[in-house]
């Protein structure tokens, strides 16, 4: 099965080609004994790693699509046009530092307030996911050779698997009583964490993920492989994309009520 046309496939290609070399980048830096590990502002690590994979991902941005803006977790914003790439070169870099293969490239495109185009790749799992606007959700190694993905259609929450990140978020924002209700009324519970929750709600493998506090370069990527698949992706309070601070993503039909919980 194959892609419908989009918009943005000149985009899509873009940002596999972009992906395949950070793949390589991160890859020969993951498990590398002479790692460097800094602590940022916010106490969070950051790798040279990281950084060598933002800088690269900005360089051949600059290179194609100069007058885009470009907004990446570890170097900010910078200007340009409406055209905005929001990028995070490793989600999950704890999980990086510490050799556990479930980090990924990020890499999203959008228009105004619509994510538009979006790749997830994770090369220490082998898997890549991505999706355009209108050309639906897709996993694979290459554009060439894909799955399309859909999510489940799990109706009942006591038949829902629900993944999370961790408590501590939770209960810092005054949400815990909610969380723990939603997890007691779900069938499996388990803290599948960062971008792959998400995409396992892309493919029907998860029914419902959400974290209570992330930036918009966490999500931005995240976006429209989930509603593409057919799911529901907002914020806490409903607000759609990945600009409330947090994400709360469903197949859809379990939405509603599990926005519930966290209220």
């Amino acid at each position: 099965m194959t892609a419908a046309a989009s918009t943005f496939d000149d985009d899509l290609r873009l940002a596999h080609l972009i992906a395949d070399q950070v793949d390589a980048i991160t890859m020969a830096r993951f498990r590398a004994a002479d790692l460097r590990v800094d602590t940022k502002a916010d106490l969070s690590p950051v790798t040279d790693a990281d950084t060598a994979a933002e800088e690269y991902i900005r360089s051949q941005l600059r290179r194609s699509r100069g007058r885009d803006s470009v907004l990446g977790e570890e170097f900010g914003s910078s200007a340009g046009g409406a055209r905005r790439w929001i990028v995070d070169p490793i989600d999950g870099t704890k999980n990086y530092v510490r050799g556990v293969p479930v980090w990924a490239t990020l890499i999203g495109l959008a228009m105004e307030d619509q994510v538009v185009m979006g790749v997830v790749s994770a090369p220490a799992l082998g898997r890549r996911w991505w999706a355009a606007a209108g050309s639906g959700a897709w996993t694979g190694r290459a554009l060439g050779s894909a799955t399309q993905l859909r999510v489940s259609s799990v109706g009942r929450l006591e038949e829902a698997s629900f993944s999370y990140s961790s408590l501590g978020g939770w209960e810092t924002q005054g949400r815990l009583p909610g969380f723990l209700q939603l997890t007691r009324r779900c069938d499996r519970t388990r803290a599948y964490g960062d971008f792959w929750s998400y995409m396992m709600v892309a493919e029907g493998a998860v029914d419902i993920a959400a974290e209570p506090e992330l930036e918009v370069y966490d999500m931005a990527a995240l976006v429209p492989i989930v509603t593409e698949a057919g799911g529901t992706f907002t914020s806490i309070e409903g607000e759609p994309g990945p600009w409330g601070g947090n994400a709360v993503a469903t197949n859809g039909l379990l939405h509603s009520e599990a926005l519930v919980y966290f209220g």
